[in-house]
């Protein structure tokens, strides 16, 4: 009984069990970013350290509004000294109500009129200026280092200066001022001298004078500004010790600080 008995192994459809994943490689103990050792990795060693951080956005925000601040205050402190200057300015005109002083040429006298051996001419002027001062409260101090000269197509004939002295309110003051010099290549500006009274006439000057004054307010006086003088006078001839005609004459004023 016991020979006929056999075993037979049982075959089962078992499925067989999956594999086991790959083994994954274990996460570095240190970053990558960071040196592990004195002679670690040659890549990361090689690497600058990261830039410093920016400042903080307080500190900035700070310095625009110190500058802010100070701005302002410039700007104001303009405004009210422009503002200042323009109240006095109003004032002093409204109280003393300035007016231009006016200049005229009453005559001129030519005692010199000759020429030289070096072709030169030797000129003497004796003019005769009338000065008026229209204000009622503005005094004007002519201070010295005026000039004054006269000009014939551009070629300057004579110079010479105003005397010193100070014009009151409604005050007319008339001048006697000389002038004299030397014209270079008199022979040519004869020439044209003689030219231009035959064909006209007359004889066209120009005259340009510069006077530093002071202008009085009252008891006040202000910082010395210069007057200058234009004049554009006609005369019917230039002969020396002659009467000399004033056909016309006209000027214009203007200051400079």
């Amino acid at each position: 009984m016991g020979d006929n008995q056999r075993i037979h192994p049982l075959h089962h459809d078992v499925e067989s069990p999956p594999s086991p994943p790959p083994p994954q490689p274990l996460a570095p103990l240190v970053p990558r970013n960071m040196s592990r050792s004195d002679k670690g990795d040659p890549e990361l060693s090689n690497q600058q350290p990261p830039p410093p951080p920016p400042p903080p956005a307080r500190n900035r925000r700070s310095r625009r509004g110190c500058c802010c601040k100070f701005l302002c205050w410039f700007i104001s402190i303009l405004l009210i000294v422009v503002v200042a200057i323009g109240a006095t300015v109003g004032i002093l005109y409204l109280v003393f109500r300035p007016k231009l002083p006016k200049y005229s040429i009453n005559e001129i006298g030519v005692t010199r009129f000759d020429l030289s051996n070096n072709d030169s001419l030797s000129v003497t002027f004796n003019l005769t200026i009338t000065a008026r001062n229209p204000n009622k409260r503005i005094g004007i101090d002519y201070r010295g280092g005026s000039h004054i000269s006269a000009y014939y197509n551009g070629t300057k004939l004579c110079d010479g200066s105003l005397p010193k002295f100070y014009q009151g309110h409604h005050n007319t003051t008339v001048l006697n001022i000389p002038l004299s010099g030397e014209a270079e290549n008199a022979t040519a500006l004869e020439n044209s001298l003689t030219q231009q009274l035959q064909q006209s006439g007359s004889i066209p000057l120009r005259l340009k004078a510069k006077q530093p004054v002071r202008i009085k307010f009252g008891k006040l006086k202000l910082f010395k500004i210069t007057f200058r003088v234009r004049c554009w006078i006609v005369v019917d001839n230039l002969n020396a010790n002659n009467s000399i005609r004033i056909k016309s004459s006209s000027c214009k004023f203007r200051l400079k600080l």
